[in-house]
């Protein structure tokens, strides 16, 4: 297998040109780890083991774990309104039904009403307060609370505002507290604008012919945190999944219920819901494989990222990148083939 995986990868990325991470990872064994290209074009420094990437919207299960914690903690409920934590929005009876867990879930019905392309600048540096802020003049919404799903990348920016009302301090501090020391993630970071200070990968598009730098100062929203501020190693995410699978820092129940599909009673989709709270789940019925995935995926500016747990096989698959994946996403996604091939989905 791990010569098959090398074979795999080896052709996937050149050392000359951005890259990324992959690690494997079966029971307690890692049984493929490797780290590929370029961290940055302009100190053409490598990507190693300990180089830091955007995780993109991966950082959502940070958030929403979070905010769990605090409901274990009796400081909130995943039933509490938002109307109790937000007083200042124009039609707060519109609103008045939108709970905690629609926003952990996308089910809110909250439209996106930012402008990015309109106010470029202005988003160019908007935290995560900037980025909720016009959510605040919603008048009507897209559906009823718990009715469909809608991707939200500000309702995680508001998720995180709340963290922080009750918290009474920075909710990045609170999840490196709470979630990385207690599980063991010594290398991660989560920004509050710009990038950690060291030891990062620059993010890449491919444009014209050649890689343009595409992160922080780029591109809009990226300096908002809640939605994707997490950045880390793909050995840090294994460490992560391990506590996650040991209840380090949340209780085995609470876990349960944000890796278990939320149906709302009044859902009203032609399609069945997908999501628990911050964790997209695959069942068995909806897999090649026949086989059940817990996951998430992560795109901001030049990062790539993604996070595939297997729960009945123990099998972890994480992949960080700084670069567009392009033709590699093929044989990325030939991995699974091989995961069947030696019989690890039976």
């Amino acid at each position: 297998m791990e010569s098959k995986l090398h074979d795999l990868f080896s052709t996937a990325f050149k050392d000359s040109e951005p890259g990324g991470s992959i690690l494997i990872k079966k029971g307690e064994r890692v049984i493929y780890e490797q780290h590929f290209g370029i961290a940055n074009l302009d100190t053409n420094e490598k990507v190693t083991e300990s180089t830091l990437f955007n995780t993109g919207s991966i950082s959502k299960t940070f958030v929403s774990n979070g905010i769990l914690i605090l409901q274990e903690r009796q400081q909130l409920s995943v039933e509490n309104k938002i109307t109790e934590f937000f007083d200042d929005f124009d039609s707060p009876h519109i609103i008045d039904d939108i709970r905690i867990k629609h926003l952990l879930s996308h089910s809110s019905g909250l439209p996106d009403l930012r402008r990015v392309n309109e106010k470029f600048e202005y988003f160019l540096t908007a935290k995560d307060a900037g980025n909720f802020e016009p959510l605040k003049r919603v008048h009507k919404l897209h559906f009823e609370p718990g009715e469909k799903f809608e991707y939200s990348n500000p309702a995680y920016n508001g998720l995180a505002l709340i963290i922080e009302k009750l918290t009474n301090d920075k909710w990045q501090k609170f999840i490196v507290s709470n979630i990385f020391e207690p599980a063991g993630m010594k290398n991660s970071k989560i920004t509050d604008g710009s990038y950690p200070e060291k030891g990062v990968a620059h993010g890449y598009e491919f444009k014209n012919g050649k890689y343009i730098e595409s992160d922080y100062g780029e591109v809009p929203t990226f300096a908002a945190a809640g939605n994707g501020g997490v950045w880390s190693t793909t050995k840090d995410l294994a460490t992560y999944e391990k506590a996650l699978q040991e209840h380090t820092f949340l209780s085995k129940a609470l876990i349960q219920e944000s890796r278990t599909i939320y149906k709302p009673k009044n859902w009203n989709d032609t399609n069945d819901p997908k999501l628990g709270y911050g964790w997209f789940i695959s069942p068995k019925n909806d897999s090649k494989f026949n086989i059940d995935m817990i996951y998430h995926t992560g795109s901001q500016g030049g990062f790539n990222a993604f996070y595939y747990y297997f729960p009945s096989k123990d099998l972890l698959y994480v992949g960080l990148f700084n670069r567009p994946l392009g033709k590699s996403r093929a044989k990325v996604n030939a991995a699974f083939d091989l995961f069947e091939e030696f019989n690890w989905f039976d």
